[in-house]
């Protein structure tokens, strides 16, 4: 049996390397979108309608610019409670409508937490004003999408 996982990309792409989550999943799309066992969902910046696709899954990856103080195009991956810590003690301030760590939540309290979660998340250079990412952030993509099949495959 297969087990469909939940690759969500988040960010807002009109603000350079913020949209980092976004950039990864359209290019996982345009690339293996026709995979069964992957379902890829742009997810923007957030808003409580993502709260059924994510308790409608067992295993949820989600991407998206993360302050991990590291050089820009820096990659971090967090698995379960490793997630979780991380969501809990980051809050930023985002242009996020709710954040992740309030759809989690929510997931939690329906009984449909993602037994399986991570993300990843890529050091931005810069969030402002443009039209795509930064150098190092569009060299991190191909990265994160690697990243993406490792552990959708290790979780079949």
């Amino acid at each position: 049996m297969t087990i469909k996982t939940l690759v969500l990309g988040l960010g807002n792409t009109l603000l350079g390397d913020e949209g980092a989550g976004v950039h990864v999943v359209r290019r996982m799309q345009q690339l293996h979108g026709d995979r069964s066992d992957i379902e890829f969902l742009d997810g923007g910046t957030l808003s409580f309608t993502l709260a059924g696709p994510i308790e409608q899954t067992d295993n949820l990856i989600v991407v998206d610019a993360a302050q991990l103080h590291a050089a820009p195009g820096t990659l971090q991956v967090f698995i379960g409670e490793d997630m979780d810590h991380f969501l809990g003690t980051n809050r930023r301030a985002s242009v996020h409508e709710v954040s992740l760590l309030d759809l989690l939540a929510i997931a939690l309290l329906a009984g449909r937490l993602p037994h399986r979660r991570a993300l990843i998340g890529i050091q931005p250079q810069f969030v402002d004003w443009a039209d795509g990412p930064s150098e190092a952030v569009a060299r991190a993509i191909s990265q994160a999408c690697g990243e993406v099949f490792s552990l959708a495959g290790a979780w079949q």
